[in-house]
């Protein structure tokens, strides 16, 4: 089955403890700057016996926890918003970390009444739906039906708000499925990417064994669309040269997050001359895709790949 978005646990054991009647709380990011080791979005769920999720590591999370498990106990269902300084000079709410960057940390104790809105979150990532969650001290806990600006929207202050996009913020789509496909689909299956695979091939077992796409979709490459959009990294590995040209005349000119061709230096440079003298801009193609690693088999090709996807994603 292909990986579901890594927050599902945090609602899973959120849904979970709710249903037993047993005390919850939601930690999560809502702003970090700098080299913080928790970054917007990252939550956990914390009961008296289990913890689901992460929001940064370390000492730092290790004195949430406690926290979480400490109001809890006392039947403090407050909600708690704090800054973290990750630096030793700071004169108040030091981390105990040195990374020198910031992050405001939401300790949010989960009440029965949550429950509806915790499984539809929950049941919204197991079925990849989309929608949003929003939180504030006026609202409570609520689903909403899309962030207003971007993938996490935190609005600071007294009358604060922190509202956050369901499912995968980011998308990969690999057009071609063959035996890099499917090992990049692996890789990048634990680096939160909702994957897709596409193929013009109708008898294709390479991609029917692909367990790590979240959709895999057989298509007509002469009449391919992939919707422009500055989250969406598209791989073109199709079986050769010829039907690598066809899908890039097709996606040349949009507006992709990444968008790059695997190949050889002496195939990548044939394709790029034949495009230009087409009259294509070339601007924002990558190729040939992967840091350089001395890539052979598949697996090590998937790994330079996915580097590069990295890289760029967290410029």
């Amino acid at each position: 089955m292909p990986t579901p978005p890594r927050d599902l646990p945090v609602w899973t054991l959120a849904a979970a403890a709710l249903r037993a009647g047993c005390p919850a709380a939601l930690l999560c990011v809502v702003r970090s700057e700098g080299s913080s080791p928790g970054r917007q979005g990252f939550k956990m769920t914390v009961t008296a016996e289990a913890v689901a999720g992460s929001i940064g590591g370390g000492i730092m999370e290790h004195k949430w926890v406690e926290l979480a498990r400490q109001r809890l106990g006392e039947g403090d269902y407050s909600p708690l918003l704090r800054p973290q300084i990750h630096r030793r000079e700071a004169p108040a709410n030091r981390s105990g970390m040195m990374c020198a960057g910031e992050q405001e940390v939401l300790l949010w104790p989960l009440q029965p009444e949550d429950l509806p809105v915790v499984a539809a979150i929950e049941q919204t990532l197991q079925t990849l739906g989309r929608g949003a969650w929003e939180v504030s001290e006026a609202t409570g806990l609520r689903l909403v039906a899309e962030v207003p600006v971007g993938f996490y929207d935190y609005q600071p202050g007294p009358a604060w708000r922190y509202c956050e996009q369901l499912g995968f913020r980011d998308q990969l789509i690999i057009v071609g499925g063959g035996h890099v496909s499917l090992a990049l689909s692996q890789v990048a299956s634990n680096l939160g990417f909702e994957i897709t695979v596409l193929d013009d091939r109708a008898d294709l077992p390479m991609l029917d064994a692909n367990q790590f796409a979240h959709h895999r979709q057989r298509v007509d490459y002469e009449t391919l669309v992939i919707p422009p959009d500055s989250h969406r990294y598209v791989v073109v590995m199709t079986v050769g040269y010829r039907t690598d040209v066809v899908v890039l005349r097709r996606l040349l000119g949009h507006a992709y997050g990444y968008l790059g061709v695997m190949g050889s230096a002496t195939k990548v440079a044939e394709l790029r001359r034949v495009l230009v003298e087409e009259g294509f801009n070339l601007d924002g193609l990558r190729g040939p895709i992967g840091v350089p690693i001395n890539s052979r088999l598949p697996e090590e090709i998937a790994v330079s790949v996915a580097a590069e996807l990295i890289a760029l994603r967290n410029q």
